[in-house]
């Protein structure tokens, strides 16, 4: 027990008083600079009530962390892939995919007034006109020759080619996604070509958020990687630990996200067992249990699987299977959900997405940069799809469905995946991307890639105010915003 602790124990019962057991969990947790003060305090107002022992109501009053009986914690899963998946097969299955994506996104532009005008790709072949048309499709090729830029779009009827003149509308197709859905409005150009004038996209409309109604909080985490040496086990741990304490914030915790990548896994790079202290999934995930078990269990914790975790790699995944982790689907307060998957918590809409499709898009997007991983999450709202890129890095299973399209709108867009921890919003959304608690590996060090991990995340679900912890000693380690 901590002197300080003692000390103040010593004092009360110097003065007549019993201590209820409790009350020493609180006491332990309680910062030893304002010990002293808040037992002579409580000692003397005590006093006066000529009531002689102190209790955990005592103190939880005291320090104004009395746990609120009317604090909220509902929570319903919206959307999970987990029980929705039918991959098709070869050609079929993507045709399928690809098919259902168009229809999706093409639902989601009807709002838009100038769907109207809407055409077929087919339909505007032989076509003579003079006003502007409309024309939507899946962007299958974009090219730069000199200062002309051609634009090709497919849409279930056929295939289409114009042309960009415009300075502003060229940097615009610099930045679009290949496989992505967009509208354009077109003009017949003088040698019969077609001319791109506008370039519209899903995007997200302006709204208002929903909040909570009373003071809930969540933590936002991913990318814990249990198992290898450079998991912040130590740092972590206190995480952890604090959300026992009787901190103000921490009191009214109410749910934690971890947004995939929860192990490490196995085989997933090579030599990676050089860099594991734990060499089986089994062993990952026991050292896993151990930690998830030490969260008081009023909190609800929901696990979404990365590209670390085992399990289907392909997107979209199922929920981590049972068959490797029977003992945490068991547990009350511990929810298993598929990647992506939209959550409610309070009625505040929070989209979880490990964030596989950011390297894609990294890789072949001017100006997208892992440093500043919102401005990825900020296209994805804009193209209303998770993963659009088909045939890079990031597998793509041929759905029946397309469960990757952003068709429901969150509050809060929970990403992870590239280490960084950064804060920012877009058209009222919150996006968190809740960075890591895995040290630089070697290979981050080789790419140029510096995260910043051991950041804890927590909103308030009823005001939308980030709170922030850090547990990582190095000065430089800071949260961006």
């Amino acid at each position: 027990m901590k002197k300080e602790v003692t000390f103040a124990l010593n004092y009360a019962l110097n003065k007549g008083f019993q201590i209820h057991p409790d009350a020493f969990k609180i006491l332990e947790n309680v910062d030893v600079r304002k010990l002293e003060k808040i037992i002579k305090e409580i000692v003397r107002e005590k006093t006066k009530q000529k009531l002689f022992q102190i209790n955990q109501d005592d103190l939880e009053t005291y320090l104004g962390i009395k746990e609120d009986s009317d604090l909220q914690s509902e929570i319903k899963v919206l959307s999970d892939p987990t029980l929705k998946i039918t991959s098709g097969e070869g050609v079929k299955g993507y045709n399928a995919l690809f098919s259902s994506r168009f229809n999706k996104l093409k639902r989601i532009i009807s709002d838009r007034p100038e769907s109207r005008m809407l055409k077929s790709l087919a339909s505007i072949k032989s076509a003579k006109f003079e006003d502007d048309l409309y024309v939507c499709g899946l962007v299958t090729e974009k090219k730069s020759e000199r200062n002309i830029t051609k634009l090709m779009l497919e849409d279930p009827s056929g295939s289409f080619e114009g042309i960009v003149f415009d300075d502003d509308l060229q940097k615009t197709v610099d930045t679009l996604l290949l496989d992505c859905f967009i509208m354009l409005r077109i003009g017949m150009g003088k040698n019969s070509g077609f001319i791109i004038k506008d370039i519209i996209f899903p995007d997200i409309p302006e709204q208002a958020v929903n909040k909570s109604e009373s003071e809930a909080y969540a933590v936002f985490l991913s990318d814990l990687h249990i198992g290898s040496k450079y998991f912040m086990e130590e740092e972590f741990s206190d995480f952890v630990a604090w959300l026992s304490s009787p901190d103000p914030v921490a009191r009214k915790i109410r749910f934690v996200l971890i947004g995939g990548d929860i192990l490490d896994g196995v085989g997933i790079y090579p030599n990676q067992n050089k860099e594991l202290v734990c060499q089986t999934i089994e062993e990952q995930l026991k050292k896993a249990e151990g930690l998830i078990d030490k969260i008081p269990k009023n909190i609800k914790i929901i696990i979404m699987p990365g590209n670390h975790d085992p399990g289907r790699r392909a997107l979209p995944q199922p929920a981590i299977p049972k068959k490797y982790n029977s003992s945490l689907w068991e547990r009350e307060n511990v929810i298993m959900v598929g990647n992506p998957s939209m959550i409610s918590l309070n009625g505040v809409k929070v989209l979880m997405f490990h964030g596989q499709s950011i390297d894609d898009i990294v890789k072949t997007t001017p100006g997208m940069k892992y440093d500043e991983p919102t401005n990825v999450m900020r296209h994805l709202l804009k193209v209303r799809h998770l993963s659009p890129i088909y045939g890079s890095q990031t597998p793509i299973a041929p759905e029946m469905e397309d469960l990757l399209v952003i068709e429901d709108i969150p509050d809060i867009f929970h990403v992870g995946h590239v280490h960084k921890a950064q804060l920012d919003m877009y058209k009222g959304i919150l996006l968190v991307n809740s960075g890591s608690w895995q040290k630089q590996t070697p290979f981050q060090t080789s790419v140029g890639m510096t995260p910043n991990p051991g950041i804890a995340l927590m909103v308030n679900l009823k005001t939308f105010q980030v709170f922030h912890q850090n547990y990582n000693s190095d000065l430089d380690n800071v949260l961006q915003s």
